[in-house]
């Protein structure tokens, strides 16, 4: 029997990745305060998800030129810390929720996000996920020592080495190295650990690695690609597979078609758990549920929307007039998030889309869209998505922190474990164990 991945979307920041989060009056104002997360992590824990972990940019969302002003005056993700950091107040209030971050590939060094995240995996006792994100806008790319992204393809293919070079080092001390015995002066088996000596395109890389094997292995791989490029990179390394699909038939060929290539590629597909973004707006009565997101609707500003679709297109939605069509030239430029703008341009059949299609039609800016009602109202939901196989669990979202997790852990996961959909307690002590997923086998 399946059982349903429920995943906490966080941010180091002032706001969901709604940006109009911090508007909301059942928003805290803390966040950045350690007892903001750890209160986080205690709902979380409570409601027996069995991750959480935090979206992250490397940079604050401008319009081209330079002009961030909107951003702090708006709010619109303006503070943006570092995960890995928020994580150790959830990870010191919880027991058993895994903790995940994102780090990207494309601005460090694999053998430093290796014994990061390594490190992290023991200090969790075996919770420790790591989200794969190759950085999409030049703004990151600015902050981080050069003047503009990487094409999409190469990022990839310079993603897969990284990866190659992370796992090499994570497999490089066996079950049983450390044999700490004082009485023979023995604090190792040297036979049981070795080098990578990884020469690479992209990558040098030598070891020996410094941090030995987690309780679960190694930590576990999320990754969210969904351009066709970024799906075979998913496919090929991702064991959380985080997917955005609003209509519930284009989710079930996803889910599909991301298990065959799972399969194409050697690997077991049950050891690829995919997980749909959803935002939950919920309440005691469906009437109530429909007011409470009504008023959710008046919290975002247009700025809110141009300039996140700024940061995810990397093109500057500032410099157009809202309903001016974009020309071919454009459109092609747009070398940010490929899955959204595919989307736009697939909706749009007869014309060129203009900024205002892009907010219609993708909501950037605005709550995506969400799943309104009562408890049961939003369990069939998940019932439907989860018993249709467009999804193996929910990265759920939320319209205020931390009051929408407090609603969903309150009225909706009782009504999921009601009807056996979703489980009453944790099944282990590492993440993996409370995923089903299996230790990975150390290959000498």
């Amino acid at each position: 029997m399946r059982d349903m991945i429920l995943v906490g979307f966080l941010q180091a920041q002032n706001c969901s990745n709604f940006a109009g989060s911090w508007r909301h009056p059942d928003s805290r104002s803390d966040f950045a305060s350690p007892e903001y997360y750890a209160h986080i992590g205690k709902v979380l824990e409570a409601g027996k998800f069995q991750l959480a972990f935090f979206d992250d940019r490397l940079g604050m969302p401008e319009f081209h030129g330079g002009r961030f002003a909107e951003a702090i005056e708006h709010g619109i993700r303006s503070v943006k810390m570092d995960p890995i950091a928020c994580m150790m107040p959830m990870a010191m209030a919880t027991t058993r929720l895994g903790l995940g971050a994102t780090y990207s590939v494309s601005y460090y060094q694999p053998y430093h996000v290796a014994r990061l995240f390594m490190t992290l995996d023991h200090m969790t006792k075996g919770r420790a996920a790591w989200n794969v994100v190759t950085s999409m806008n030049d703004i990151e790319a600015q902050n981080m020592g050069m003047e503009r992204s990487v094409a999409h393809d190469l990022r990839y293919d310079r993603a897969d080495e990284f990866m190659d070079v992370v796992l090499g080092h994570w497999g490089t001390w066996a079950d049983g190295s450390v044999i700490y015995n004082r009485e023979t002066r023995r604090f190792g088996d040297a036979s049981k650990v070795r080098r990578i000596d990884h020469v690479g395109e992209h990558f040098r890389s030598r070891g020996p690695f410094t941090v030995p094997r987690s309780s679960q292995g190694h930590p576990l791989i999320i990754q969210a690609g969904q351009s066709g490029r970024g799906r075979k990179f998913a496919a090929q390394w991702g064991e959380a597979i985080f997917t955005s699909n609003p209509n519930l038939e284009p989710a079930i060929q996803n889910y599909t078609d991301l298990k065959a290539d799972a399969v194409n590629l050697g690997r077991n597909p049950d050891h690829m758990l995919i997980c749909q973004l959803c935002h939950p707006v919920v309440a005691p009565t469906r009437a109530e549920a429909e007011d409470k997101f009504a008023f959710v609707e008046t919290l975002p500003t247009l700025e809110d929307s141009l300039m996140l679709l700024s940061e995810n297109n990397n093109f500057d939605f500032g410099s157009k007039g809202i309903d001016e069509p974009f020309t071919a030239a454009e459109l092609d430029s747009m070398s940010g998030s490929q899955g959204g703008k595919d989307r736009v341009v697939a909706a749009i059949k007869d014309r060129m889309p203009s900024p205002r299609d892009f907010i219609t039609i993708t909501r950037r800016g605005k709550l995506p869209p969400p799943w309104v009602g009562s408890p049961k109202d939003v369990a069939d939901k998940f019932e439907e998505w989860f018993t249709a196989k467009a999804c193996d669990g929910f990265v759920v979202g939320a319209a205020c922190v931390p009051g929408s997790y407090e609603d969903f852990v309150t009225l909706v996961v009782p009504e999921l474990q009601r009807r056996g959909l979703f489980q009453k307690d944790y099944k282990g002590a590492t993440l993996r164990e409370n995923l089903g997923l299996p230790r990975p086998v150390v290959e000498r």
